[in-house]
């Protein structure tokens, strides 16, 4: 889980209301200046001093004090004079040389807190990878400074795992809401249900989406896609090869429009309303799930099969998909990590795929419930 601080020291009047609405999200930490606005926190948030002059002589109250050592002195001796407090190291990166020093604190210190002046974000990189070489490795946290919940988003995957935390200075009541939430959007694994295939059918033209994304997806992941809300089919990628063109593998010949499929969340999307810069959920044969992209969805008519499969205590799916024997779905192999790749028009009575059936009905994508019968 990512780490959220909300830094106070500037609110603009709204200081209050900031804070009640940081600790009703349950950020991780409060970062200010006086130790008059940590003191009356509860113990369920880390208080984060950051002083401007000097280091008050009793630091009761605060859990975390970040110096910027030029000034302040190195955090080891400042950690023998204070028993029971942690301190952190506040580094600003302005050119090579301050790049080091934040290299250097992200192997060394307890607290790293780094502000980059530059908006690349090639030196957090480089000091994401300067941390993971250092021989102290998975000593200390990274807390990086953004100056908004779009940029702690982007610094939350940087280099794939990312800052281990962001702090932000809130301008409006509601932004300690969206960096909680940018900060907890990483999908939870899904429940697959081995499937038997009861019958296939040749229904004729239709339209039928392509989803091209902006990630490469692996052998055995695809996305999730069927004609109910609460019975879904794995959807492989064009990830293995095929005859006569080359693999295309950010690509998921998904199905009929009207089908849903997974997006973050926990949402559902129609297949046809999906477009460039949509979110869905890819899922590997484990139920393992990442947020995606997308790049472009391509309707096309074309030729379409319709799957018709059921779990063990009865629940059924169905999956509608272009007629053509290069769409794939996923289903069950030899072993507990095999899986097997089955060309959609070779599918016959009997043959396992791999399902997921959610068990709520949907209002506009959003899991609710009611009473709701689909067929």
């Amino acid at each position: 889980m990512k780490l959220c601080w909300l830094d106070i020291r500037s609110t603009n009047g709204l200081k209050d209301a900031i804070v009640a609405e940081a600790l009703h999200q349950r950020v991780d930490g409060i970062i200010a200046d006086d130790l008059a606005d940590l003191t009356n926190l509860p113990p369920t948030v880390t208080r984060v001093l950051f002083p401007k002059d000097a280091i008050p002589a009793d630091l009761t109250g605060a859990d975390v004090v970040i110096v910027d050592t030029d000034k302040f002195g190195d955090t080891a001796t400042l950690s023998l004079k204070f028993p029971g407090v942690e301190f952190g190291r506040f580094v600003e990166i302005i050119d090579a040389p301050t790049l080091e020093q934040a290299c250097e604190a992200a192997r060394t210190e307890t607290w790293s807190y780094l502000l980059f002046r530059d908006p690349t974000k090639i030196p957090l990189e480089i000091v994401l990878a300067a941390a993971g070489a250092g021989k102290d490795t998975g000593k200390g946290k990274i807390i990086t400074q953004a100056a908004d919940v779009e940029e702690a988003e982007i610094i939350f995957i940087v280099l794939e795992h990312g800052s281990d935390g962001v702090a932000m200075a809130p301008k409006n009541v509601g932004d300690a809401t969206a960096l909680k939430a940018a900060a907890e959007e990483r999908s939870a694994p899904v429940e697959l249900v081995e499937l038997t295939v009861q019958e296939t059918a040749h229904i004729g033209m239709g339209e039928r989406a392509c989803v091209d994304t902006t990630s490469y997806f692996g052998e055995d992941e695809g996305i999730l896609v069927g004609s109910h809300s609460k019975g879904m089919i794995l959807c492989v990628s064009e990830t293995h090869p095929l005859p006569y063109m080359p693999t295309r593998p950010f690509r998921v010949n998904a199905g009929a429009i009207h089908s849903y499929t997974m997006s973050k969340g926990g949402r559902t999307n129609y297949l046809s309303e999906l477009k460039a810069g949509s979110k869905v959920l890819a899922v590997n044969t484990k139920g393992e799930t990442r947020v995606i992209t997308v790049g472009r969805v391509k309707i096309e008519s074309r030729p379409l099969i319709s799957i018709d499969a059921v779990a063990p205590d009865g629940r059924a799916a169905n999956l509608i998909l272009q007629d053509d024997w290069h769409v794939r779905v996923l289903g069950p192999g030899g072993g507990p990590d095999d899986y097997k790749v089955l060309n959609s028009t070779e599918l016959r009575p009997g043959d396992k795929v791999w399902g997921y059936l959610p068990t709520e009905d949907r209002h506009v994508g959003y899991p609710i419930n009611e009473f709701s019968l689909e067929k």
